[in-house]
């Protein structure tokens, strides 16, 4: 992955370097504008097309003194305009970039190693033209936009995930978002290199996980959250029947008995909505022996309890939170906001019942992913939920090439669920815990 990344920022630096070294890029603008223009006039048979870009190219560059490399620029875009998604075509492909923002037609952002940078090499022309391009897009998973449906979030034929609002909801212009899926496989090793866990830390997951604990995985947007949950659901045995949950789908299970369930939006006429809520509760009847959920958001929070605390054990899901804590507090909110007439008494006994373990990951500063947190539940006292840290990365400071320095810290305290791991005879990790007081 490092060497892509690295082939990548090579190509990148020296695109930018040529773009910048551009006579006229007000020019070049110009003349897509004028060439695509061209172009739908002509009206010619599309399988002439090729031969038209170049046509057209010679024909409008002709009394131009542009060099070889700007009239191969200006091919590519229009190439990519006819064939491709326009100026996204290439990022789109390209294994190393994560994310795509544009905030405007020439404000496009792009996410690589955890690290979000501008790249003023691309551009669109106009508004019209960034909502022509996610029409594009999205025609083929039959979702559309326009001024009557002005938001779309849908999931793309390789599994990207794409969100886009524009005028008159977005007041400053279309806004596009593209989080690309992932085709490698992470899984507890890879963690390891990344320098995301310790091996401590991996082989407590990896055991707590066997001994099927119940475990939140929290943290921010583009923290990871995804990524872990699919390492940990890769650490189920391979003979035991597994539901996901998930808007859409991302997790990559390689167990023989995987069921993956997707919700499903409303159509036009506002019908045919199915939701997490409902497929938490119909998996139930599915005779789960796991049921894993991409991300917990509301009212589906009440359901998955319920499952914890009725013999689905070593269920997995993740929630948006900023903290161990804060993941506890929203997950009691989401179940008081779902409309069930539950006590926050109860609601608390519930959390307490039925979570084993909050992991909690975090993208730092420096764009690395690093797990922060490991606690456990503990108990209710004096009303309120106990989180014990087990493991956690206390960040010291930063380099003056703003790499996050810290140090991995495992707390001297035997942790509860280390009863029911050695009961369930996944006890491997003695020389982590076995010598430490109750």
């Amino acid at each position: 992955m490092k060497k892509i990344t690295e082939e990548f920022n090579f190509k990148y630096q020296k695109q930018t370097k040529d773009y910048e070294a551009f006579t006229d890029k007000n020019l070049l603008e110009e003349l897509r504008y004028k060439i695509i223009d061209n172009l739908i006039k002509e009206h010619k048979p599309v399988k002439d097309i090729n031969l038209q870009i170049k046509e057209q190219i010679k024909a409008v560059t002709k009394d131009r003194n542009l060099k070889n490399i700007e009239i191969d620029y200006l091919h590519d875009l229009i190439n990519n305009e006819i064939h491709g998604y326009g100026p996204l075509t290439d990022l789109l492909k390209d294994p190393a970039i994560t994310e795509i923002m544009v905030n405007g037609k020439d404000e496009i952002y792009i996410e690589i190693d955890g690290k979000i940078i501008r790249d003023d090499s691309i551009s669109f022309i106009n508004d019209n033209h960034i909502i022509r391009t996610i029409q594009r897009i999205i025609q083929p998973v039959g979702r559309s936009i326009d001024i009557s449906h002005p938001m779309v979030d849908a999931r793309l034929p390789d599994g990207s995930r794409l969100n886009a609002i524009i005028p008159p909801l977005a007041v400053n212009g279309p806004i596009l978002t593209i989080r690309k899926f992932k085709t490698e496989i992470f899984n507890i090793e890879e963690l390891l290199r990344n320098g995301t866990v310790t091996p401590y830390m991996a082989r407590f997951l990896n055991a707590a996980i066997r001994a099927k604990a119940n475990v939140i995985i929290c943290g921010g947007t583009g923290g990871g959250k995804t990524t872990l949950l699919n390492v940990l659901s890769g650490l189920i045995a391979n003979h035991e029947r597994i539901i996901t949950i998930e808007e859409a789908v991302e997790l990559k299970l390689k167990q023989d008995h995987v069921i993956a369930l997707e919700t499903r939006t409303k159509n036009y006429e506002g019908q045919g909505e199915v939701t997490i809520k409902d497929l938490v509760i119909n998996a139930l009847h599915m005779r789960p022996d796991r049921i894993i959920v991409g991300e917990v958001r509301g009212g589906e929070a009440f359901d998955m309890l319920q499952a914890m605390n009725t013999g689905h054990e070593g269920s997995l899901t993740t929630l948006h939170a900023n903290s161990s804590r804060d993941a506890l507090n929203r997950l009691e909110a989401m179940v008081l906001m779902s409309g069930m007439e539950v006590p926050v008494v109860a609601v608390r006994e519930y959390i307490n019942n039925a979570i084993d373990l909050v992991v909690h990951i975090e993208r730092l500063s420096d764009g690395r992913r690093k797990v922060v947190d490991i606690s456990e539940v503990t108990g209710i006292e004096d009303d309120q939920i106990k989180l014990q840290s087990i493991f956690a990365f206390n960040q010291t400071g930063v380099t003056e090439n703003n790499e996050v320095l810290g140090e991995f810290v495992l707390y001297d305290y035997q942790p509860k669920i280390y009863e029911k791991i050695k009961q369930r005879g996944c006890d491997d990790i003695a020389d982590i815990f076995g010598d430490k007081n109750e």
